[in-house]
C-alpha cells in the first residue's frame, strides 16, 4: 500500500509539478484538495478537478471555507480598516491560515502521513503552511518538493512537458492567487523594483468607462446593503461589490514590504471590493467614532494586520484584539456613497444617524453655537500654560523666529 500526502492544491504551475513528482520520485498516493476562500466559480473549480485527474491525483475534493473565512477573519479586516503598508489588504497572507487548517482537518480525516503545498523557499507562504501543519498535526509530516528542489518556472514546465502535460504554458508566466478578499499576482515585473505588471496580467480589464455611484450600507461595521439589495450572507455582497467595480479596472495596485524570512517581496495585486469596503467603512467610522477611539483602533489594527501577515493568526492576543474591535462597531451603522470611474474611485460622503457632525454644537469654520468668544480665549490660556512654563524657565528656548 501506498502512503497517503494531501496535496494543496490548485491547479496552477507549482502544485501541477506536485501531483508528478511526488506520485511518480516518491511514490505516493496523492490525494489533491482545493481550499476555496472564495472567488471561484463552479465552472473554474470544475476544471481545476478536471486537471487534478489528468494529473493522476487518486482523489480531489473542494474544501469550501469562505464563510468561515469571512466570520473569523475578513471582518476584523474590515472593522480595523487592515492594509498591510496603506497598500495591500492582506488578500493571500490573512486567507492562507483557513486554508491550512481546511487542509489539517481534511489530512486526518482519510488518514494521510504527510501533508504537501508548492510554496518556494524564498516567500511567506511556507511559514504560513508549515507553521499552521506544526501546531495543528505535528504527527503528520510536511513535504515541499518545490522548496526542496530550489526550482525556478522554465524547470517544473520542462519537468512536466516530459511526462506529457499539455497546458497553456504561456499563461503561468504568472503566478496567480485568487480569494474573495482579492487576488494576487506575480511575475517576472514583480520581482524588480522599476517594472508594473502589464495590463493583460490582470485577471478583471476595464469594460466600463462612464462613472457611477455605489451606495453601501453597514450596520454596527458590517455590510448590510449594496445599492439597496441586502444580503444575508456578506460574502455575497462583497462578491456583488466586486463585480460592479472591477469591470472599471479599480483595486489595481503593486506591493512592496518586508516578508517573514527578512528580505523585501513585491507583489501585485486586484482587490476591488476589499479597497472600496475598507476606504467606504474608514470614512463612516470618521464620522461617527471619538478621536481616541479612532487612535486607539488604528494601532490595535496596525497590530493585527502585521501578526495576521506573519502567520499569527493563532497567537491568543489576535482573539483579545478582536474583542476591541467588535466593541468598536457599535455606532458604525449608516450609508456611504462612493462613486467608481476607471481605475480609481473615491467617497463622496456619508449618511447616518450617529454622525457626529450633526451634533449641534457647531459647523467647523463657520459659526460656533455651544460656546462664545470668552470660553475660547480662557480655553486658549489654559492649554498655553505647560509651553510658558517651559519657556520661561528654559530662557526663551521655544523662540524660533
Amino acid at each position: 500500500m501506498k502512503e497517503k500526502v494531501v496535496l494543496a492544491y490548485s491547479g496552477g504551475l507549482d502544485t501541477s509539478f506536485c501531483v508528478k513528482y511526488l506520485s511518480v520520485e516518491k511514490d505516493l498516493e496523492i490525494h489533491s484538495a482545493i481550499a476555496n476562500t472564495g472567488g471561484f466559480s463552479k465552472e473554474e473549480l470544475d476544471d481545476i478537478e478536471k486537471k487534478a485527474y489528468e494529473l493522476g491525483v487518486v482523489s480531489h475534493t473542494a474544501l469550501d471555507v469562505t464563510q468561515t473565512y469571512y466570520d473569523r477573519c475578513i471582518r476584523y479586516m474590515i472593522y480595523g480598516n487592515i492594509l498591510k503598508n496603506h497598500t495591500y489588504p492582506l488578500s493571500v497572507s490573512s486567507e492562507r491560515i483557513f486554508q491550512a487548517i481546511a487542509i489539517v482537518n481534511y489530512a486526518r480525516e482519510i488518514g494521510a502521513k504527510y501533508i504537501a503545498h508548492g510554496s518556494t523557499g524564498a516567500g511567506n507562504d511556507q511559514i504560513r503552511f508549515d507553521l499552521t501543519f506544526q501546531i495543528l498535526a505535528p504527527e503528520i509530516e510536511i513535504l515541499t518538493p518545490i522548496r526542496d528542489l530550489t526550482l525556478s518556472r522554465d524547470e517544473e514546465i520542462d519537468y512536466l512537458k516530459k511526462f506529457g502535460v499539455v497546458r497553456d504554458w504561456s499563461k503561468m508566466e504568472y503566478s496567480i492567487n485568487k480569494g474573495l478578499w482579492g487576488t494576487s499576482i506575480g511575475g517576472k515585473e514583480t520581482l524588480t523594483s522599476d517594472q508594473t505588471l502589464p495590463e493583460e496580467a490582470y485577471p478583471s480589464q476595464v469594460e466600463k468607462t462612464e462613472e457611477t455611484e455605489l451606495v453601501i450600507e453597514f450596520e454596527k461595521g458590517e455590510i448590510k446593503s449594496v445599492d439597496g439589495k441586502e444580503f444575508e450572507n456578506k460574502t455575497d455582497a462583497i462578491i456583488d461589490i466586486e463585480t460592479k467595480a472591477k469591470v472599471y479596472g479599480i483595486g489595481r495596485d503593486m506591493h512592496i514590504g518586508d516578508t517573514i524570512i527578512g528580505i523585501k517581496g513585491r507583489v501585485g495585486f486586484e482587490a476591488a471590493a476589499p479597497l472600496i469596503l475598507i476606504k467606504a467603512h474608514e470614512v463612516l467610522e470618521k464620522h461617527v467614532l471619538t478621536k481616541w477611539q479612532m487612535y486607539w483602533k488604528e494601532q490595535l489594527a496596525n497590530w493585527y494586520g502585521m501578526l495576521l501577515h506573519e502567520a499569527q493568526y493563532l497567537e491568543p492576543v489576535m482573539r483579545d484584539i478582536e474583542a476591541f474591535l467588535d466593541n468598536s462597531q457599535e455606532m458604525v451603522t449608516g450609508k456611504v456613497i462612493v462613486r467608481l470611474s476607471p481605475y480609481r474611485f473615491f467617497v463622496v460622503g456619508i449618511e447616518s444617524e450617529h454622525d457626529l457632525m450633526n451634533s449641534g454644537f457647531g459647523e467647523y469654520g463657520e459659526v460656533n453655537k455651544a460656546w462664545d468668544g470668552r470660553d475660547v480665549e480662557g480655553f486658549t490660556k489654559i492649554m498655553s500654560n505647560s509651553l510658558k512654563i517651559y519657556n520661561t524657565v528654559n530662557k526663551g528656548k521655544l523662540n524660533f523666529i
